[in-house]
């Protein structure tokens, strides 16, 4: 069992480490679920009570995450069972089971990005984009795309943390800003571009009550920052240096508020430019997938361009995330002696075989695993962690953060949200809104 910190692989650099946590934080969701909900549930609202939240709630469980994860040193299930005791490994193994789930239908959606891309660039999406979505999202082109996203995906993770994970965070995620700064200054040039940014950032409650805002701010504040899952835990087990872990926190989950947020000054100009609101449906799949690429071609073939540029920007974002993903996975198996390609090429191919049933059978089955494991799992993880760290482990997790953070004031703050305030927060969420939404998509997929 590789234990020693001295063994143990790290990040080549400060900007590397960030940039990956901000990659592990930025996916698909980024860049519809934000903007959608914002513009359903509150608008200027929203945006202002998420930012609340992200202050108040995901940042201090980011930064606890973190220092766990340079404290062991190891992968979050070693690590919990390290610092916690026996009863808390059961933890790290439900991160772990998460990474494991979620990356098993993530890859399928990612894998659309892969196929979209490339018949924007043959100018070959046909103009009835509902039936080619249909034809690319489930059967035989949906295995495909899914087995060539994990083989990208097991490819960059096999070849460690300097040469795979740091590396290819280094490429895609400037990238990645690239496109959605270029693809935010074309959207504000399109005709109803004002029409567009006044529906995402109304002003209108309308008949949403202020707990319904509240309630949507808390749970994407969490979601979208990929908490819950120890992901965050393991990039930081390959942090050795003495840096300031709350300002690190920080930076992620502000760059990933202006990934989501600029994301919707890309989305909402598309569609009321080229009126396709009616076509829009609440999910992220008829606003992406279906209803951009038809309004986008009514520009011709500069059309398949701008389509091609932002299926692009999907895929790094896709893949950003599906390396953290895996990545917790493998540790575990690394921190029990497995060799990293074996560990990469065993759990990718396990993976692989794990998300064919979402590839081959209908949407209604990837929402309902979404649902179990990217929304209820990670709440609880999440729910769990501040448990663990406010009421067990918060002497040794303040002077991990003391070799960074020399403010007393603000690691006491830190403290007092995370003891008091974040648990009976994440409890609340959990129940009032993950626990029956999870259960609406189970009766949904079985016909209840």
């Amino acid at each position: 069992m590789t234990t020693g910190a001295t063994e143990r692989e790290q990040w080549g650099s400060r900007a590397g480490f960030i940039l990956a946590a901000v990659g592990s934080a930025v996916g698909l969701g980024n860049m519809w679920r934000f903007s959608y909900v914002s513009a359903q549930g509150g608008g200027i609202y929203f945006v202002a009570l998420y930012l609340i939240f992200v202050a108040m709630v995901g940042i201090p469980v980011m930064t606890s995450e973190f220092a766990i994860g340079r404290l062991a040193q190891q992968s979050p299930a070693q690590a919990l069972k390290r610092l916690g005791g026996d009863r808390w490994s059961p933890l790290g193994w439900l991160f772990v089971f998460c990474g494991f789930g979620i990356l098993s239908y993530y890859s399928v959606i990612a894998g659309w990005t892969i196929r979209y891309s490339v018949d924007a660039f043959r100018h070959a999406i046909p103009t009835d984009t509902a039936a080619y979505f249909g034809a690319v999202s489930t059967g035989s082109g949906a295995v495909v795309g899914h087995l060539l996203f994990m083989a990208i995906t097991i490819f960059i993770v096999l070849k460690g943390i300097h040469k795979g994970l740091e590396r290819a965070a280094i490429i895609m995620m400037p990238m990645l800003f690239l496109l959605i700064i270029a693809l935010a200054i074309w959207s504000s040039t399109l005709t109803n571009a004002g029409a567009g940014y006044g529906a995402y950032l109304n002003t209108d409650l309308g008949n949403i009550s202020f707990m319904s805002v509240v309630n949507n701010a808390v749970g994407q504040a969490f979601f979208s920052l990929s908490l819950g899952m120890g992901a965050l835990m393991t990039y930081a087990s390959y942090l050795r240096s003495k840096e300031n872990l709350g300002k690190e926190a920080t930076i992620v989950a502000m760059t990933d508020f202006g990934v989501a947020f600029t994301a919707g000054l890309i989305v909402f100009p598309i569609i009321y430019s080229f009126g396709i609101a009616d076509q829009v449906g609440m999910s992220m799949v008829g606003a992406l997938f279906i209803a951009l690429p038809a309004g986008l071609q009514l520009l011709g073939s500069s059309g398949d361009w701008i389509v091609l540029a932002f299926f692009i920007m999907l895929f790094f974002a896709a893949l950003t995330s599906a390396i953290s993903l895996l990545e917790v996975v493998v540790t575990a198996f690394i921190d029990h002696g497995m060799a990293r390609r074996t560990a990469a090429l065993g759990a990718g191919m396990l993976i692989v075989l794990a998300g064919i049933p979402s590839a081959v059978f209908n949407l209604n089955l990837l929402t309902a695993i979404d649902q179990i494991v990217g929304n209820f799992l990670l709440i609880l993880g999440g729910l769990l962690t501040a448990i663990l760290v406010g009421w067990k482990l918060l002497p040794q997790a303040d002077a991990e953060l003391a070799q960074g953070m020399s403010s007393k004031t603000a690691r006491k703050g830190w403290a007092l949200l995370i003891k008091y305030l974040i648990p009976p927060v994440l409890f609340v969420v959990l129940i009032l809104g993950v626990i029956p939404a999870t259960w609406t998509s189970i009766k949904t997929l079985f016909g209840i």
